[in-house]
C-alpha cells in the first residue's frame, strides 16, 4: 500500500471513528468500538471502499498508533473483529481507561498564539474529552508543529497527581487529563 493511500485511509478512519461516525451511518458503542465489517461496509456504501488488508496495514503502520483492533464484546468474538480510535474523540464515548499514576513530567505541544489563554486558564480539552499529553518532548514538539512553530509546555504531572487530578493512559501511550491548571505548567526554556 503506498504512503498516500495509507494517509488517506488513516484520515478517513480518524474522521469517522473519532468525530463523525453518523456521517457514514456508523454507531459506536459506549466505549467507541464498531465492528470492522460494519465499518468496511459503511465506507464502501459512502464511496470510499478499502479492504480489510488495507485497514490492518493502516492500524499497524500508523506511527501514532491511533487505532486498536480487538476481539468482540466480552472477548468472545473473532480475533480482530472490532476497531476504535485510541483517543481524540469529539463524540460521546467512554474509553473505559483506568486511572494511572503518571510520570513526574509530561509535555504538551502548542503554539505561541494560544499562550495567553493557556497562562490564564491552563490546558482545556476544547472539543475533545481530554487534554492530550505526551510522555516526551520530541512527541510534544511534533504535535505542536502541526499548527505552526511549536512551543513545548512541561506539565508537573507528579504534583497534579498528588493534588488529586486523575490521569489515564490510552493504548498508544498518550496521557489524558480532564484539564491542566496553569500552576502545573511551565514553558520549556
Amino acid at each position: 500500500m503506498d504512503e498516500r493511500r495509507t494517509v488517506k485511509v488513516s484520515k478517513y478512519l480518524s474522521k469517522h471513528l473519532r468525530h463523525q461516525p453518523e456521517r457514514i451511518g456508523l454507531t459506536l458503542d459506549e466505549n467507541g468500538w464498531v465492528a470492522v465489517e460494519e465499518l468496511l461496509r459503511a465506507a464502501a456504501r459512502h464511496g470510499f471502499a478499502f479492504s480489510r488488508a488495507e485497514l490492518d496495514h493502516v492500524v499497524a503502520a500508523n506511527d501514532k498508533r491511533r487505532f486498536t483492533v480487538d476481539s468482540g464484546v466480552g472477548g468472545g468474538g473473532v480475533e480482530g473483529d472490532r476497531i476504535r480510535a485510541n483517543q481524540g474523540h469529539t463524540v460521546a464515548v467512554d474509553l473505559d481507561l483506568p486511572p494511572a499514576e503518571p510520570p513526574a513530567y509530561l509535555y504538551h505541544g502548542t503554539v505561541a498564539r494560544v499562550m495567553d489563554a493557556i497562562r490564564a486558564e491552563g490546558l482545556r480539552p476544547m472539543a475533545r474529552h481530554h487534554v492530550h499529553l505526551s510522555p516526551d518532548r520530541e512527541t510534544a514538539t511534533r504535535v505542536g508543529a502541526r499548527r505552526g512553530r511549536p512551543l513545548v509546555l512541561t506539565v508537573d504531572a507528579g504534583a497534579m497527581h498528588r493534588a488529586g487530578h486523575v490521569f489515564r493512559v490510552s493504548a498508544n501511550g498518550v496521557w489524558l487529563a480532564d484539564a491542566v491548571p496553569p500552576q502545573f505548567l511551565r514553558l520549556r526554556g
